[in-house]
């Protein structure tokens, strides 16, 4: 029969398996939708999608989003490899699927710009990231930027209901004793 700590392991071991199938599939989906609007878009092409609200268009963003950072592409190369090596640490522990969902989506857009920023021209560490979706009043963006924000609103959801990522669940108040 198994123990707990058996069943708590097997438990962690699948949701680590549905984070690395969350973050692969927006890996690849980041990947393949950037090498088509680099081909496609690349001679300034823009493709409207639905007429004054959403189109396609190509930019190469050395920033972060709303054009920040720009000078800093070297500097956001490190904070995303920062943030990808805190997001494999807390996998150890990890026994919650929604949060290896959101996980797996952060991990996923930070793996994706992070190629870019690693292969891209100019060059490695200061590679460009490819943006091509263009929503009315807001900045170009791409699969991967918008795995991070779900994903990031998925964790403060999860955060303000209490679910931890280990399944500890919230901590019980205490009225002053410990």
């Amino acid at each position: 029969l198994n123990s707990d700590a058996d069943i708590s392991e097997t438990s962690g071991r699948r949701r680590i398996g549905v984070l690395v199938v969350v973050a692969s599939v927006i890996v690849l989906l980041d990947q393949a939708t950037k090498i088509m609007a680099v081909e496609l878009l690349g001679d300034g092409r823009v493709v409207p999608i639905v007429d004054g609200i959403f189109q396609l268009r190509l930019i190469r963003n050395p920033g972060a989003a709303f054009g920040l950072g720009v000078n800093f592409t070297v500097v956001l190369a490190v904070i995303v490899m920062v943030v990808i090596g805190v997001i494999l640490r807390m996998t150890r522990r990890l026994t919650s699927l929604p949060w290896a969902v959101a996980l797996g989506a952060m991990l996923g857009g930070a793996v994706g710009n992070l190629i870019d920023r690693l292969f891209r021209e100019p060059g490695p560490m200061r590679g460009h990231v490819v943006d091509f979706l263009e929503l009315q009043h807001w900045p170009v963006f791409n699969i991967a930027d918008s795995a991070v924000v779900v994903g990031a609103v998925l964790i403060a959801f999860l955060s303000l209901r209490g679910v931890t990522h280990d399944g500890s669940g919230p901590r019980p108040a205490t009225g002053g004793r410990e």
